[in-house]
């Protein structure tokens, strides 16, 4: 897959970022992917590469350009338990002043340049997210009404912003929920909120998983769970976007 290192104008400076998209000489519907809070690394640019190769044009911006270039901080090849605390220790500075201002201002930026881009065709664009990401996508879905037909969210704290933020929701909506990150309960008032927003949606805990399951360089990867985020991913972005 073609794979470009951009910089997208945003309010606060330029954003850098990478986009993927297959190699067909052909328009393909946009998908607006939002990293987990590690940010931009090689298992996000394998993920956005695995996409791309259904036919999708893919950009992953860095979250925190308004503090540096990715990466922001070290990165150890494998993102093991030992390890996490302390990484965490670095980043939440960084997504505590991420605030949902900023989010939406950066959603109009990255909205705008992705559907500018050549490779791009008209019509309706797709937001998934992982982790804090998963938040972002829901965040930008809600802000786009009629420009995002698609939003997909893994492992990420969806509900943060409450009932307020799911009655603007107008696309089709995938949550795919760490079995390590609420109860049973929990998703059954989560559902009943996107019900009684009148959401189309699916909600579901992954068997057996924790946070962060889809990502494969950390110990909370999950094979069968990553599979089973494609099995829902690949069937929404197709239900909902045009074929370019």
């Amino acid at each position: 897959m073609p794979t470009k290192m951009l910089h997208i104008p945003t309010a606060d400076g330029q954003a850098d970022a990478f986009a993927v998209f297959p190699d067909r000489g052909e328009r393909h519907p946009g998908v607006l992917m939002y990293a987990d809070g590690f940010g931009i690394r090689p298992v996000l640019l394998e993920m956005a590469r695995e996409l791309a190769g259904h036919g999708y044009d893919v950009l992953v911006p860095n979250l925190f350009y308004r503090h540096g270039p990715a990466p922001l901080i070290q990165l150890p090849e494998h993102i093991g338990e030992e390890v996490r605390p302390a990484l965490m220790a670095q980043l939440m500075p960084l997504i505590e002043a991420h605030t949902a201002e900023r989010v939406l201002s950066d959603a109009d930026a990255y909205l705008r340049f992705l559907t500018t881009r050549p490779e791009v065709g008209a019509g309706p664009v797709a937001v998934t997210g992982y982790c804090i990401g998963g938040l972002l996508a829901m965040r930008t879905a809600a802000a786009h009404p009629g420009q995002v037909a698609a939003v997909a969210a893994f492992h990420g704290p969806v509900g943060a912003d409450g009932p307020d933020l799911f009655s603007k929701l107008t696309p089709q909506v995938h949550l795919g929920h760490a079995e390590g990150d609420l109860t049973p309960e929990t998703l059954g008032e989560l559902n009943h909120a996107l019900d009684a927003a009148g959401v189309g949606y699916t909600s579901e805990i992954y068997p057996g998983t924790n946070h962060g399951f889809t990502m494969s360089d950390t110990d909370a990867f999950n094979p069968a769970a990553l599979q089973r985020h494609w099995d829902r991913l690949l069937p929404l972005l197709d239900q909902t976007l045009a074929t370019i």
